[in-house]
């Protein structure tokens, strides 16, 4: 998670448009109210970077009526760095001692018939509130995957400014990947020209031969040798708190000839698999559906068992977030959701490959965010 106290906001009505969507999302779901803990959704819906630790901090949104805004008065000041002050919102204040759940239960109603609450509250707050609200709890990020996971145009224009930046510390990754430098060298380099292009590193993977086989290794000491497969896999985050994410797979050196036979046959399958999948993913598509446009031409040439995790995962305010694309989701792909299509291939012991772009889902297709090439280099 980004440091949020980083995060830059939009202009608030932005964030009006926000609640006014998640109240017509949750009526038309047939759920009485949200509880939005602090974190991604509630900086997402109003705007702010107050946190919650003990003390409970929540966003009340009902199906109908004003939100309502919970937060201690140790801390309720902060909410006039936010836009929180602009939006039509009723905020309530409490001290150490005041019955605050007791205050955000009589808000919902004792007998609501379902409630939903964001991953982000703990259960410490979540177990109060349910001994004293009689009603069916689901999981919003969920229940409401709608709201959460199709993005509205200011934050494509940020996911697309991530896809850039991260697209110009991969357009160096070759002059960094010399012979006889270290994995660990390498990504020293790469959090440096990350901070260039964004406020902070989220992760770094640079795997070379046997390591990139893993796919979370992050970096190690072993020394790049010339025609070594590399897997590089980079990502920060904006000052509005959007992410970037790309993975490339490059030959060290430049020299392709030198790679492993074995890895460029291989190669060769995982980039028009990549394609195939670029091409079918749209609204109307199911997640699993467009998973296995990956799945099944990387499985008939025989690499199946070698790619090991889901085609891909929603991107936003978080990293990883829905729409998840994976086999036995069958969400429906929504016009504006972004995600991310990443097949890899994964030799043990030898080698590892993966390429990974960003889209957001447009009227008839997508839209590849990152731009970069996706050839070895």
């Amino acid at each position: 998670m980004a440091d949020m106290s980083l995060l830059t906001t939009f202009a608030p009505e932005v964030y009006a448009q926000r609640l006014k969507r998640a109240q017509e999302i949750t009526k038309a779901a047939g759920i009485d109210a949200v509880v939005v803990a602090t974190g991604e959704d509630f900086f997402y819906l109003v705007g702010s970077t107050l946190s919650s630790h003990e003390r409970l901090t929540a966003l009340i949104i009902p199906a109908e009526g004003t939100p309502q805004l919970f937060a201690p008065g140790t801390d309720i000041l902060d909410l006039n760095l936010s836009p929180v002050p602009q939006l039509d919102v009723q905020v309530h204040g409490w001290n150490d001692g005041d019955d605050i759940y007791g205050q955000v239960a009589d808000v919902i109603g004792r007998n609501a018939g379902k409630v939903a609450a964001t991953a982000a509250l703990t259960a410490d707050h979540l177990f109060q509130l349910q001994g004293l609200i009689s009603a069916e709890w689901v999981l919003a990020n969920t229940a409401l995957a709608e709201l959460f996971s199709s993005k509205d145009p200011a934050e494509i224009d940020e996911l697309r400014k991530a896809a850039q930046a991260i697209d110009l510390v991969h357009a160096q990754v070759p002059e960094l990947l010399q012979p006889g430098r270290t994995e660990r060298e390498v990504a020293d380099d790469l959090e440096a020209l990350i901070l260039k292009e964004h406020v902070s590193v989220d992760f770094v993977i640079v795997g070379s031969m046997e390591n990139g086989a893993n796919p979370h290794h992050s970096f190690s000491d072993r020394v790049i040798n010339a025609g070594d497969p590399v897997v590089v896999d980079i990502g920060g985050t904006l000052a509005s708190g959007y992410h970037s994410d790309c993975t490339r797979t490059y030959v060290a050196g430049g020299d392709i000839t030198k790679a492993p036979e074995d890895f460029l046959a291989a190669y060769k399958v995982l980039q028009d698999a990549q394609m195939a999948s670029l091409q079918f993913a749209k609204p109307g598509r199911t997640a699993e559906e467009i998973d296995a446009s990956s799945r099944t031409p990387i499985s008939q040439a025989g690499y199946g068992e070698y790619f090991t995790h889901r085609l891909g995962h929603g991107i936003g305010l978080s990293g990883h977030e829905e729409p998840f694309i994976i086999a036995g989701n069958d969400l429906v792909i929504q016009e504006s959701m972004a995600f991310s299509i990443e097949p890899g291939i994964y030799m043990p012991g030898k080698w590892g490959m993966r390429i990974e772009d960003i889209v957001t889902t447009t009227k008839d297709g997508i839209e590849s965010l990152n731009q970069g090439p996706r050839e070895l280099r």
